[in-house]
């Protein structure tokens, strides 16, 4: 668990700071906004879209994953990636709660 100033962080926190770096690549924003649009994607549409290669494309979908804004599944030996709304829900909560617990200035 990382510490801040002998702070431990919640599990929420770490959570939010697990969003927040899967949110702050733009390509992975990318990747996010062709989702919403088609509802699901394959690797190859989105490498073929975003001009990115079908290595660094996996490694921005891994993120995602990782983060539970997305996930996978397999059919006809491809994988069809979409929006996972439940966690997308979650993660908005998240975000809100951080947002209207802070101080107002």
């Amino acid at each position: 668990m990382p510490f801040v100033k002998d702070q431990p962080l919640s599990d929420a926190d770490q959570h939010l700071i697990q969003l927040s770096k899967a949110l702050a690549h733009p390509a992975r924003l990318s990747i996010l906004n062709l989702m919403r649009e088609r509802n699901t994607c394959i690797c190859r549409d989105l490498t073929e879209e975003l001009g990115l290669s079908q290595s660094t494309i996996s490694q921005h979908l891994k993120e995602l994953k990782d983060a539970g804004l997305i996930y996978g599944t397999e059919a006809a030996q491809k994988t069809y990636y979409c929006i996972d709304l439940k966690r997308w829900n979650q993660a908005e909560q998240l975000f809100a709660t951080y947002f209207n617990t802070l101080p107002k200035i």
